[in-house]
């Protein structure tokens, strides 16, 4: 589903559950030494394709250690993002020289859990436009999908900024026909190319039960 999403500069890899053959290194395995069996497999599996999109890359396999609210702690002249969800993991991977920045995250296709929760992460126009969605298409859980983009905007606006970016502060649009986003950023956004960064673009899929979107921001684009 992931490479489906991106482009070919950046390597993925995906499972559809736990094949069970993953092996962590001492610093990763300490890290998650108390966690419950589904959280270790969870953390081994997509650490086992991080280091399998890298070693496509040229790089030896190596720990893959949480820095900052998480991020991965990736190889030097590399960016990328990891995901995990009930069923579902992936790593996507790029050279920095190709890709300025990479965020993927992956959702089962349910509704989020409480009203509450909608109105933290949608905006009063985003649920709007989530009904007019849901009458095109309502087998999809368009709210759960935008909660979903959010987070590959998150992720691909961290290594950039060391910043947080809360919901509201971004505005998101699917198009349903071409399967794209577009998140536009209602905070001043980094400087990319030497212009100011307004906004992220991004692709998603429904299927199998799961959604998953996609960022990834080119050297040549620096307009999102």
């Amino acid at each position: 589903m992931i490479g489906s999403l991106l482009p070919a500069p950046v390597v993925t890899a995906e499972a559809f559950g736990d094949p069970g053959t993953g092996q962590l290194f001492p610093e990763e395995a300490e890290l998650i030494q108390r966690a419950v069996p589904e959280r270790r497999r969870e953390f081994t599996t997509v650490r086992g394709l991080a280091r399998a999109a890298l070693g496509r890359l040229g790089h030896a396999p190596a720990p893959i250690l949480p820095g900052v609210r998480g991020a991965p702690q990736l190889p030097r002249g590399v960016v990328g993002s990891m995901t995990h969800c009930r069923g579902y993991r992936a790593a996507a991977m790029a050279h920095a020289r190709d890709v300025v920045t990479v965020g993927i995250d992956a959702e089962p296709n349910l509704p989020l859990p409480s009203a509450g929760v909608v109105e933290m992460v949608l905006s009063a126009g985003e649920r709007a436009h989530v009904r007019h969605l849901t009458a095109l298409r309502p087998a999809v859980h368009w709210d759960r999908l935008i909660f979903s983009a959010k987070e590959s905007v998150f992720k691909a606006w961290f290594p950039l900024t060391g910043r947080e970016l809360d919901f509201p502060q971004a505005s998101l649009e699917i198009d349903l026909e071409s399967g794209t986003f577009h998140a536009r950023l209602l905070v001043p956004g980094p400087e990319v190319a030497r212009a100011s960064l307004t906004g992220f673009d991004g692709r998603w899929q429904v299927d199998r039960g799961l959604i998953v979107t996609a960022i990834a921001l080119h050297r040549e684009d620096p307009d999102g």
